[in-house]
């Protein structure tokens, strides 16, 4: 099976459509699939359910979607550096379901662990604990919530093999993995791509049965989200 395909928008041409659940790795801007999401706006498809730990900022990420409007709901942890994100929250044009961070990233290992729902301790007695099941355990409430899945998953790695066994580098593995496994159909953007057998085994990251597309984007923007520089003489 050939996992990798030419460009983001060949990745996309066949599965991109309206209504999706699209789970998007990164943190901040760190370790964003640029290239993947850039290719989904440019597919026009619209109302969009997005998971990501925040939507990216202002014409970079999902900032590009979140312009275009094609993203109708949010499921993440906060709106970050992101104006427009905010703006659309505020004017009530666009769904938020915000989600703390450790809940929102086991949310997504446990979908893909096929697990459908974990017991947590986190948002007890705040308004995330509004509508859901509560529990005692040892003396302590729980809150259950229920796992993520997604129609597709598009995630950034450093390296990946052709059978999809991916390298990630340093805090750019963030979400990622966890995005990856939640995909029903997963695809992920690389800057190196070698053959099988290259990439110690005892070095991936995670397994290529994870990964169903891979394109390779060489040369990443590599943006800051936030730079802030030590004045003269301090």
């Amino acid at each position: 099976m050939n996992k990798v395909y030419p460009s983001a928008a060949e990745a996309l041409k066949d599965v991109a459509a309206d209504n999706l659940t699209v789970a998007v790795g990164g943190f901040g801007i760190c370790g964003l699939p640029e290239a993947l999401i850039a290719a989904l706006r440019d597919t026009g498809v619209k109302n969009l359910t997005c998971i990501s730990n925040n939507a990216g900022i202002d014409g970079f990420g999902l900032g590009l979607l979140l312009e275009t409007r094609q993203i109708k709901k949010m499921i993440s942890s906060y709106v970050g550096e992101n104006k427009e994100f905010e703006r659309q929250y505020l004017a009530g044009e666009l769904e938020i379901e915000f989600t703390p961070q450790g809940t929102l990233a086991e949310k997504l290992r446990a979908g893909g662990a096929g697990i459908p729902a974990f017991y947590t301790r986190t948002g007890v007695g705040t308004i995330v604990a509004k509508g859901k099941e509560e529990r005692e355990f040892d003396g302590h409430r729980y809150l259950l919530e229920r796992s993520l899945k997604a129609d597709i998953s598009l995630v950034k790695a450093y390296m990946a093999d052709h059978s999809g066994n991916l390298v990630f580098r340093r805090t750019a593995r963030n979400f990622n993995p966890n995005v990856a496994m939640a995909g029903n159909i997963t695809i992920v953007e690389v800057e190196k791509l070698v053959d099988n057998g290259k990439i110690d085994p005892d070095s991936v990251h995670l397994p290529g049965i994870h990964v169903h597309r891979i394109v390779v984007n060489a040369n990443p923007e590599r943006r800051i989200e936030k730079r802030t520089l030590r004045g003269q003489g301090e």
